[in-house]
């Protein structure tokens, strides 16, 4: 038996040994004397080895391979980047803290959407804190739009969209969309990443451009500077871009320690795939799956309009408590023989004026703009298809609700019109000069500002 006592004292003096080196690292470690330093009990490790007859207790153990309950710790359990620190992370962290409500109200969005990244995340092999990047790029707001034109969580630019196959037409736009997106985005991080070798100078690349961080890496290294990420010369938003996924992480990390409650995820699925079996409206499909429709647009904001079209884009997203809802609402629909979709294409002929088409299908003049994505810019003429309501459409209070584009492209033209257009350009390029527009009204100052904006 005392043996045994003095082989648990040697265990609990291993598990403090690793905290006291960490205390003494700071200054030069003087001459110990074993016996008097730490006790006589240490001298047991000089002792000849000892036959053990008595039954030794069981040793508990751990299992890496248990999957939390919380989401949050398994967003904890795969950090992986370097910790970066410094006065810029303290601004940010002390940011985030003075305003707790809002840090609150920007985790509680992300729950929708959370799981299916982390779990993509894990697939890959990649940093969980990259689950936390759309809370620094969008707060977690699918219909983010920014004024370089970015949209979605991730925030995509219509260009790097388009690299990346994330299809942006009149009817969606992939940019929004929860699983193209995220899909897009993890392929991007993963190229950056294997171009720079160094999360943090992909983060910069994923804000600034990957031209842009290298052509900073390449300055400094003729300079025979550092070119890790707090050495390079960015932009001040790139500067501050690590720097706030980093105050994320450390709040994530020890929400305790800084006063803030973490309200537990659940570490399953909040969301799950269904087939859209044919053309379906957006205020149909959220009825059937019994789901607000502000609920159903923040799981599918892709859409551009008010019906979604078969064979276009990917499948339905609906809470995973909904989906076998959904599926029998939709069984029981079909059985009754009854629509899924009451909307049609109308093609204006000319000599049609905007707002008697609108009074002809019981819409007003701004209800039809906005179903169809019509702003002040846009030339509505001879040509235009426009989408309209059948009999049986929801009302204009409903179709308010479904998001729109909010940099919606060109509105589609019939066969005669593009034909039309491509003669006058035929005309052009043989030097006919064709009647001269009015002279346009000069800019204001205001307008300058604006359009300076949108450069940057």
């Amino acid at each position: 038996m005392p043996f045994l006592r003095r082989l648990s004292q040697v265990c609990l003096l291993c598990l403090f040994l690793p905290s006291l080196a960490a205390a003494q690292s700071a200054v030069p470690p003087a001459p110990l004397d074993a016996e008097s330093s730490i006790g006589s009990d240490f001298s047991l490790l000089r002792e000849p080895p000892a036959e053990v007859l008595e039954e030794l207790p069981p040793v508990s153990t751990i299992d890496l391979t248990a999957t939390p309950d919380d989401l949050w710790a398994r967003v904890r359990n795969g950090f992986a980047m370097p910790n970066l620190d410094g006065p810029l992370v303290a601004n940010r962290q002390a940011w985030y803290l003075n305003r707790p409500e809002m840090l609150q109200h920007l985790l509680e969005r992300s729950r929708r959407y959370l799981y299916y990244i982390v779990d993509e995340l894990q697939k890959r092999g990649m940093p969980t804190e990259l689950a936390l990047l759309p809370l620094v790029e969008s707060a977690y707001n699918p219909m983010a739009y920014s004024r370089a034109r970015a949209s979605g969580i991730w925030q995509f630019i219509p260009s790097t969209g388009k690299n990346y196959r994330l299809e942006q037409t009149w009817w969606r736009d992939q940019r929004r969309d929860i699983i193209a997106s995220t899909g897009a985005a993890l392929d991007y991080l993963q190229t950056i990443y294997e171009m720079n070798g160094d999360w943090h100078l992909a983060l910069a690349s994923y804000n600034w451009g990957e031209n842009a961080v290298a052509r900073a890496v390449a300055k400094n290294q003729a300079k025979g500077l550092a070119t890790d990420y707090m050495s390079l010369s960015m932009p001040t938003e790139t500067r501050y871009y690590v720097p706030k996924l980093q105050a994320l992480k450390n709040i994530i990390a020890h929400p305790e320690l800084f006063g803030i409650h973490l309200e537990p995820i659940p570490n399953q699925a909040y969301f799950g795939t269904v087939a859209r079996p044919a053309d379906m409206d957006v205020s149909l499909a959220a009825k059937l799956a019994e789901t607000p429709l502000s609920e159903f647009i923040a799981l599918n904001p892709s859409y551009n309009r008010p019906v979604m079209l078969a064979g276009k884009g990917g499948p339905l997203l609906l809470p995973a408590d909904k989906v076998p809802v959904f599926l029998a609402n939709l069984q029981s629909h079909a059985e009754q023989e009854k629509p899924l979709s009451t909307w049609h294409t109308y093609t204006l002929k000319k000599g049609e004026k905007f707002d008697a088409i609108a009074a002809r299908f019981g819409l007003s003049p701004a209800s039809l703009k906005q179903i169809n994505g019509i702003t002040r810019r846009t030339r509505v003429a001879a040509g235009t298809t426009l989408l309209v309501p059948g009999k049986g459409a929801r009302s204009s209070g409903n179709l308010l609700a479904v998001n729109l584009p909010l940099n919606p492209p060109d509105l589609p033209k019939d066969t005669a019109q593009r034909k039309k257009s491509k003669g006058k350009a035929e005309l052009k390029a043989k030097g006919v000069k064709a009647k001269k527009p009015l002279p346009a009204k000069k800019p204001t100052a205001t307008g300058k500002k604006r359009k300076s904006a949108k450069k940057r």
